[in-house]
């Protein structure tokens, strides 16, 4: 990654940028975290599967061990995911690079991640993991509920509920860390897409290319940590996962980055040929504008993706074979004309 780093470096020097290596160091430990939370819904659906039909337990039991087993792992999937000793090993010295040129202070920012990751299992695969939780979780409450109120549930109910809880913590075990995921959409295409922008960025406007995003946007956020003064008050667009194939969104989180993704959308609905919508960002979901409209951008992730993109990436089947890049440079040259439209 860091001969990676120094290539586009020298690239962005030769067209008369400045780059600043903020340095990053992130935990690939982090990635355990939703594994970590899948061992405790599996260890979760025994006592329910107990206690619910039980006549003789406590009319709270069921509800009890629910909270107590799921509290317990969701506080140590948190601690995990933040990095927090003793949960923090494999840790990786990287660096966001920070370009623009010479004295400028761009109030214009166009960021894309650098890295990428396996897993046992694609986007598309946590985010169904993710939905699953919220089914077992909201099934197990309910259950837990009716069983303090009413008393005993049928033992098929109290199957069922168990049943979901172990479903749902399969899934999550299945998010561990695995190589191979070669990352040609997620995230060579932003690179390129801002590599294809840089030649051409109008004065006030500079280039970010963040290290550790798929390790919970440590760059990101450590960046608006280190230097908020460059993201506070200003304009972000984030590019992430540009396939040539689905619809076009510029996902925002805030009133800031919706009236941003107003102005951006027809400029690059003319670009691609198609209509670039707008929306929130799904939940299961983490972007790099997420810290940086946090630290007070206006910021949008520009992606292009369809349900297939989402099977691919995090796996080894994001690669570049029959990966033509077209969108990807289409959007690395309607850009910059993009983002000077009033």
């Amino acid at each position: 990654m860091a001969g990676l780093r120094a290539q586009l470096a020298a690239h962005a020097a030769a067209l008369g940028f400045e780059a600043e290596a903020v340095p990053v160091r992130a935990a690939g430990s982090t990635l355990w975290a939703l594994p970590a939370f899948g061992v405790a819904l599996l260890a979760a659906a025994l006592p329910q599967l107990a206690f619910l039909p039980d006549p003789s337990a406590p009319p709270l039991a069921a509800l009890a061990a629910l909270l107590g087993v799921v509290g317990s792992g969701a506080g140590l999937a948190a601690a995990i995911g933040a990095g927090l000793p003793p949960f923090r090993w494999d840790l990786r010295d990287d660096a966001t690079l920070v370009l623009r040129r010479p004295s400028a202070s761009p109030r214009r920012w166009v960021v894309a991640h650098l890295d990428s990751k396996g897993q046992g299992h694609s986007m598309a695969g946590r985010l169904v993991a993710v939905w699953a939780i919220v089914v077992a979780l909201l099934a197990s409450l309910g259950a837990g509920v009716g069983r303090a109120v009413a008393g005993p549930l049928p033992v098929s109910a109290a199957a069922l509920v168990a049943g979901l809880l172990a479903t749902a913590g399969a899934l999550c075990l299945r998010g561990r860390p695995m190589r191979g995921s070669p990352g040609a959409r997620d995230n060579a295409s932003g690179v390129v897409a801002l590599l294809g922008a840089l030649p051409a960025l109008p004065p006030g406007t500079g280039a970010i290319v963040t290290a550790a995003e798929e390790l919970g946007l440590v760059g990101a956020r450590m960046l608006a940590r280190a230097r908020p003064a460059l993201v506070r008050g200003a304009e972000v667009v984030n590019l992430d996962t540009l396939d040539d194939a689905g619809p076009a969104w510029l996902v925002h989180h805030d009133a800031a980055g919706a009236a941003l993704a107003a102005r951006l959308a027809p400029a690059l609905s003319r670009a691609l040929g198609m209509p670039v919508r707008s929306r929130r960002l799904p939940a299961g979901i983490l972007v790099d504008s997420q810290p940086l409209a946090a630290a007070g951008a206006a910021a949008v992730t520009l992606a292009r993706l369809d349900w297939r993109t989402l099977a691919r990436i995090h796996t080894h089947r994001d690669s570049p074979e029959g990966f033509a890049l077209a969108t990807a440079r289409a959007v690395g040259e309607a850009l910059p004309a993009a983002l000077t439209r009033p």
